[in-house]
């Protein structure tokens, strides 16, 4: 049974960084493409970011140039890099694999 569990948000000031991590157990890590999803209150969920297992990434508009997701196959994890942070970023930010979500973190950018 794979699970993915992400760790890392908080309250965090605009202008900020933050760095979220997604641990996965029960899966064959390094096949899937893997990616961070958010969503704020009263919005649907959005793909933030994703990565292939062979490395390409691919990121929403809204955060090109500001987030940068990476993996590391060995040790079944991701993580997104969160600079520059906007109060729009606000939002539970959740790890996907393969139709499996993870039980999301908390981001909060405000002064």
């Amino acid at each position: 049974q794979v699970q993915l569990g992400e760790s890392g948000g908080g309250l965090v000031q605009p202008g900020g960084s933050v760095r979220l991590s997604c641990a996965a157990s029960g899966t064959i890590f390094s096949i899937y493409t893997m990616g961070w999803y958010r969503q704020a209150p009263g919005k649907a969920r959005e793909l933030v970011a994703t990565m292939t297992s062979g490395g390409s990434r691919n990121y929403a508009d809204s955060v090109k140039g500001r987030f940068t997701i990476s993996r590391d196959n060995a040790k079944n994890t991701m993580s997104l890099q969160m600079n520059s942070l906007k109060p729009e970023d606000t939002a539970v930010y959740y790890c996907y694999e393969d139709g499996v979500w993870g039980q999301g973190t908390q981001v909060t950018v405000s002064s």
